[in-house]
Formats: C-alpha cells, sequence, structure tokens
C-alpha cells in the first residue's frame, strides 16, 4: 500500500543524521573577536575532508532509503 516501509524510514533518518553531523562539523567554531583570523581553525582536515565525505555519504544512505524495494 505504502511506498516506504518502517525500513525505508530508519535508513532515512540515519542518514538525515549523517547529514546533521557532516554539516555541523562543517561549520566548526567561530571567533569572539572579527579582527583575529585563525587559518589553522578555518582550514582544518575536519571542515575540509571529514564533513564533505559525511555529507556526500548521508545523501547516498538517503537514496539507498528512496531506492530500496520493500520485502514480500
Amino acid at each position: 500500500m505504502f511506498a516506504f516501509q518502517k525500513e525505508n524510514y530508519k535508513w532515512l533518518i540515519i542518514g538525515l543524521i549523517i547529514n546533521v553531523v557532516g554539516f555541523m562539523l562543517m561549520i566548526g567554531g567561530g571567533s569572539d573577536d572579527p579582527t583575529k583570523f585563525d587559518a589553522d581553525e578555518l582550514f582544518s582536515p575536519v571542515r575540509l575532508t571529514v564533513s564533505p565525505i559525511l555529507i556526500i555519504a548521508g545523501y547516498i544512505v538517503m537514496i539507498y532509503a528512496i531506492m530500496k524495494k520493500p520485502k514480500k
């Protein structure tokens, strides 16, 4: 009857959580002083490598959740 089953929603929520974590890591921390520039924090490996990988992985999991056929 419905296109999505309980397992599809579970995978969709897991993908959404992975995406949110990736975007939160990309945001990172800010500086209280607008005149201070911290290049090490701005160009950290977490922001440039880990968070985009998590975001792409989250989208892949969500596509899997949408495309997964229900068990019969």
